[in-house]
């Protein structure tokens, strides 16, 4: 069985066992996924030693939040995958999955900063840039938002409009990024997201 398929077995069987709603699920996953790999290859002219951890960044990306404390015990959900993929891949490179997927939360590195992973430093930058990346999905938000208390659509959407202003449109501002391909392309998705949350609040306000 080709890795990717099994990754992607890992994470729909994962999210059945922990109830991983759809913001933080395969749709996600593969989000992350594709800006990982976008950012990785505008960065292999700088780093092109990362050439050789293509695999960690590809598997932190699309696992990285299959030992999100938000649905389950961390530790866990970081022993399920060790035990999945430990006939995969090296124990070095599990390792650094690891290190790189319990470190890499926006609330983690805004409380403890970004750890020193050495070799896996620049790893650790691209898959922790391509989830807040994803993150300007507006609708994303919401689900989370409906999936995870009683709010209905209404509060829902006030709650995400809040998450936006006060953490997402500031990325910049607060320096998450370390990429100049990921300060460019969190400046498309800000607009991006500004129509979106236009849009909704038509549809919230004016429409049914």
């Amino acid at each position: 069985m080709k890795l990717i398929t099994k990754v992607f077995n890992f994470i729909i069987l994962t999210c059945n066992k922990y109830n991983i709603d759809d913001s933080h699920g395969l749709s996600h996953s593969m989000n992350v996924l594709n800006f990982a790999h976008d950012i990785y290859k505008n960065e292999l002219l700088n780093y092109p030693c990362i050439k050789d951890h293509q695999k960690v960044i590809y598997m932190s990306s699309a696992l990285h939040d299959m030992c999100d404390k938000k649905y389950m015990n961390e530790r866990d959900g970081i022993n399920d995958i060790r035990n999945y993929f430990k006939d995969d891949i090296s124990k070095k490179e599990l390792t650094a999955i690891e290190d790189i997927i319990t470190t890499m939360s926006y609330s983690k590195v805004k409380i403890n900063g970004f750890p020193d992973l050495k070799e896996y430093n620049i790893p650790y930058h691209i898959v922790r840039e391509a989830d807040l990346l994803a993150a300007y999905d507006f609708d994303r938000t919401i689900l989370y938002k409906i999936y995870n208390s009683e709010e209905d659509i209404l509060n829902s959407f006030d709650d995400a409009i809040n998450l936006f202003h006060n953490r997402v449109f500031k990325h910049n501002d607060h320096n998450l990024f370390y990429t100049n391909y990921s300060k460019n392309k969190s400046k498309e998705l800000y607009y991006n997201s500004i129509d979106r949350i236009k849009n909704w609040d038509e549809i919230v306000n004016e429409s049914f």
